[in-house]
C-alpha cells in the first residue's frame, strides 16, 4: 500500500499545474462505508487506505484541474497496481483504494463532482493507460477483469479475473516476427453501471477501430476454466452486486437489463466467436472446457448443440449463468455483431477461490496467461 500512496500521489500532485478534459457523468458507488474498516482490517495489504486516499481525494481536488488530476491520480494507481498484482498477485488494494478515494471525493467535489470522479474510476481501471501501437503488423489483444465481489461474504476477496488482467496489461511478445499487444480493462461489479452503457461506451471504440485481434471478457466461475458459449440476454441472479443492489430477477422472472434509457435490445442467446481449440492449448492444472449449459423457461437447463436450437427460448441463464459475467458476454459479443467487427469475442470463466490465496492466484493466471498466449500463436496465422 505505501508503494501505491507513494505513486499515486506523486502523479495526482504532477497535476497541479495541468490543463483540463471533460468527462460527462458521475461514477455510480459501490457500498463503502461500513466495510473500509473491517477491510483494512482483514487485510495487511489494504491497512492504512483511509488516511492515503483521503490525501489523494485532497490532492485532486486542491489541483489548478482537478479532472486532469483525478486522472492521472487515477492512471498512477493502475500502474502502481499493476506493479503489485505482479510481485504479490493481489488486486485488492486497488479495489479498496479507489473505493476510499471515490468516497472522498464525493464528499468534496463540488459542481464538478460528476467529471471528477468519471475520470479517476475510468484511468483507475485502465483506461488512461490503454495504448496500441500503430504497427499495422501488430495483434492486438483485449483482455477485460472485474473487481472483487461477495464482500459481505468475505470481505477479503480476490478475483482472478482482476489478478490475470493486471498481470497481463502491457505485455509484449513477437511472434514470427509479428509483435503482439495486450492491453486490459476492469469492469465494476455493479448492475447500475451496466445499465449506462459503461461496457458499451468502452469497447465500442476499440471494436470500430478494426484492429483489435481478440477481446477476452473474463470473471470468477466454477472449478475450471470455461469458455461461455451462449450467452443469454437476461439477468436471473438473485445475488446483490457490490453497492447492494438487488435487481428483483429470479430464475422464475428473467428480467432483460437497460441500455441507457430502454430495454438491451438484441436476440435472447449470442454466440461467441473465440478460437477455442487455441485457448484449450493453454497448459495448466484446470481444464479449459467449452460450455454450451444454458437455462431457458421453456425447456429448462440444457446442454445446447448449435444456436438455432435456441431459437425462440426466453433466456433464464446463458453459459456465463445469470449474473453481470454472462451480461459482459452478452453485450460485448452483440455489440460487436451490431458493427460488423471481425474482433474474436468472447468470455472466459476462470476457477473460482475462496478469500485470497497466492498459490492459486499464481496456478489460476498463469494458465490464463498461457491461454491467452495460445490463442495469439492462432490468431498470428491467419491471413
Amino acid at each position: 500500500m505505501v508503494a501505491l500512496r507513494a505513486l499515486v500521489l506523486a502523479t495526482a500532485t504532477a497535476a497541479l499545474l495541468g490543463c483540463g478534459l471533460g468527462s460527462s457523468s458521475p461514477a455510480p458507488a459501490d457500498r463503502a462505508p461500513g466495510r473500509l474498516p473491517q477491510a483494512e482490517a482483514a487485510m495487511p495489504s489494504v491497512a492504512g487506505a483511509e488516511a492515503e486516499s483521503r490525501a489523494i481525494a485532497e490532492a485532486i481536488l486542491g489541483a489548478s484541474d482537478p479532472v486532469l488530476a483525478a486522472t492521472q491520480a487515477g492512471q498512477g494507481l493502475w500502474t502502481a497496481a499493476r506493479a503489485y498484482a505482479a510481485a504479490s498477485l493481489d488486486d485488492r488494494p486497488l479495489y479498496w483504494l479507489r473505493l476510499a478515494t471515490t468516497t472522498h471525493l464525493r464528499a468534496d467535489c463540488g459542481a464538478n463532482c460528476p467529471s471528477v470522479l468519471e475520470a479517476f474510476d475510468r484511468a483507475s481501471r485502465g483506461d488512461a493507460d490503454l495504448t496500441f501501437s500503430k504497427d499495422p503488423t501488430a495483434l492486438r489483444i483485449l483482455v477485460t477483469g472485474f473487481d472483487p465481489f461477495s464482500l459481505d461474504r468475505n470481505i477479503d476477496q480476490s478475483n482472478p479475473s482482476g489478478v490475470g488482467a493486471l498481470r497481463l496489461d502491457g505485455t509484449r511478445w513477437t511472434l514470427a516476427g509479428r509483435p503482439v499487444e495486450v492491453e486490459a480493462l476492469l469492469f465494476p461489479v455493479r448492475f447500475d453501471a451496466f445499465d449506462a452503457g459503461t461496457v458499451e461506451a468502452r469497447l465500442a471504440p476499440l471494436l470500430k477501430s478494426g484492429r483489435l485481434a481478440l477481446l477476452a471478457t473474463v470473471s470468477m466461475g466454477r472449478d475450471h476454466f470455461d469458455l461461455e458459449r451462449f450467452p443469454g440476454r437476461r439477468r436471473s441472479s438473485e445475488a446483490p452486486d457490490n453497492a447492494g443492489v438487488l435487481t428483483g430477477a429470479s430464475a422464475a422472472k428473467p428480467l432483460v437489463p437497460q441500455l441507457g434509457n430502454g430495454p438491451l435490445e438484441g436476440p435472447e442467446f449470442v454466440e461467441f466467436s473465440l478460437p477455442v481449440a487455441a485457448l484449450q492449448g493453454g497448459a495448466g492444472p484446470y481444464e479449459i472446457r467449452d460450455n454450451r449449459r444454458v437455462a431457458t423457461l421453456e425447456r429448462g437447463t440444457f446442454d445446447a448443440a448449435n444456436l438455432g436450437e435456441l431459437d425462440g427460448l426466453t433466456a433464464v441463464r446463458g453459459g456465463g449463468g445469470g449474473y453481470l459475467s454472462n451480461e459482459i458476454s452478452y453485450r460485448s459479443v452483440r455489440l460487436a455483431q451490431a458493427l460488423g467487427s471481425a474482433t474474436a469475442v468472447g468470455h472466459i470463466h476462470t476457477p473460482r477461490l475462496e478469500g485470497f490465496d497466492e498459490e492459486t492466484l499464481r496456478a489460476i493466471t498463469d494458465q490464463l496467461s498461457a491461454m491467452v498466449e495460445s490463442a495469439a500463436r492462432e490468431l498470428a496465422r491467419a491471413p
